[in-house]
């Protein structure tokens, strides 16, 4: 059972972050930061939509936004309204950090734009994500993660690996930009606790993802003139996936001739290991997919289990697939806290995805489950007009 009391821990302590973004970039890495012990204030968009979805007790209270929107007071402002717009800017104010994925256009029509919060707050930390550049003739683009994900260069990779121009099955785009978001503030925060500095931080979804995309797959491009295509050989691969054991799905990876001779002798194929393939010192890359075969022929010889075993004792790098209908259930996931299990005021028992840092001095913690949409205005507003006295 995750314990959500609400004292304060984490390095974090001390800091105040605006989250007033909205879906999963801007509130995943504002989570990141509630958990790691900031005060987290969530301005919330009368029309959000990770509060859209299924699997709700509560009108709002998604899966989605329970697990980006932990660790966080909500506040109800109608931004368009001028009363709200004034508290929303002493709430600004107040803060170490802003968080906001608004386009440009509208964060200056609300006069919420760098600018306009850092004539009031110098020192702010403020981070605005968007979908392309500011400078660029995209600026105003609507983004999406499948947008990006064909932007960046993902969308041509898995039509070269796999034949079909598919998106991955996961909000990459979005949930790689949060991390950015995250450590671009640290770093920032560093700067201003040196300087007293604040400073504008620009967090392209687009760009951020290309550089993600190409740290291995700009290949033979890294050269100029180029030395081969781009796309990373062994991500590459025909085969490159899963096999079936036995009894369920595993990943086997042998990484060298000796890994390759261990396995055929354990799946009982002696022929294979003396072939001439594995024979040397290192495989040579034209034999990579016609091995990735063999692997796959060779692997229900034996159960998951028993793989699991053999690759332990010869060093083969392995994992069981793990099946996320059943994740709770793993000893792994278990061990490490990773989907404990959480009494929510509202939504009853929940999973709770853990945290996966561990600090030794200072661990973050949930000290808060997601919020009902404002239900924290008037105790955070009151709390502002009793510093205004």
């Amino acid at each position: 059972m995750t314990d959500t009391t609400d004292t304060v821990a984490g390095p974090l302590q001390g800091v105040r972050v605006i989250d007033l973004s909205t879906v999963v970039m801007g509130p995943y890495a504002a989570q990141i930061l509630g958990d790691l012990g900031a005060d987290v204030i969530k301005i919330e968009s009368p029309s959000d939509t990770v509060r859209n979805g299924h699997y709700r007790t509560t009108p709002g209270m998604t899966p989605l936004n329970l697990n980006v929107n932990r660790n966080k007071r909500s506040v109800a402002l109608n931004l368009k309204d001028d009363t709200d717009r004034e508290r929303a800017l002493r709430l600004i104010d107040t803060a170490d950090v802003l968080i906001t994925n608004m386009r440009p256009g509208a964060l200056h029509r609300l006069g919420l734009s760098y600018d306009d919060i850092a004539a009031r707050n110098p020192g702010l930390v403020y981070a605005h994500a968007q979908g392309f550049r500011s400078d660029s003739d995209r600026a105003g683009n609507a983004a999406y993660d499948e947008t990006v994900q064909a932007a960046s260069g993902l969308v041509d990779i898995a039509d070269r690996a796999l034949g079909e121009p598919v998106y991955l099955p996961t909000i990459i785009g979005d949930k790689v930009s949060s991390l950015t978001i995250a450590y671009s503030v640290l770093a920032a925060l560093l700067h201003r606790n040196n300087t007293g500095q604040g400073q504008l931080i620009e967090i392209p979804m687009t760009d951020t993802l290309i550089a993600f995309n190409l740290v291995e797959h700009l290949a033979g491009h890294t050269h100029v003139p180029e030395t081969g295509p781009t796309g990373f050989a062994l991500s590459m691969l025909k085969g490159h996936k899963a096999v079936r054991t036995k009894d369920g799905l595993a990943c086997v990876m042998p990484y060298n001739p000796h890994n390759y001779r261990d396995f055929f002798t354990a799946a009982g194929r002696p022929d294979l290991a003396e072939d001439p393939r594995v024979s040397g010192d290192a495989i040579d890359s034209a034999d990579h997919e016609d091995l990735a075969a063999l692997l796959e022929t060779c692997a229900p010889a034996l159960t998951t289990e028993e793989w699991a075993e053999v690759c332990a004792k010869h060093s083969i790098p392995m994992a069981p697939v793990l099946e996320l209908d059943r994740a709770h259930d793993d000893p792994y996931v278990r061990d490490g806290h990773l989907l404990d299990t959480a009494e929510h005021p509202t939504e009853g028992t929940v999973r709770t995805i853990g945290i996966p840092l561990r600090f030794s001095a200072t661990p973050g913690s949930i000290r808060r489950l997601a919020p009902v949409a404002g239900q924290d205005t008037e105790g955070v507003l009151a709390e502002l007009d009793a510093i205004s006295r």
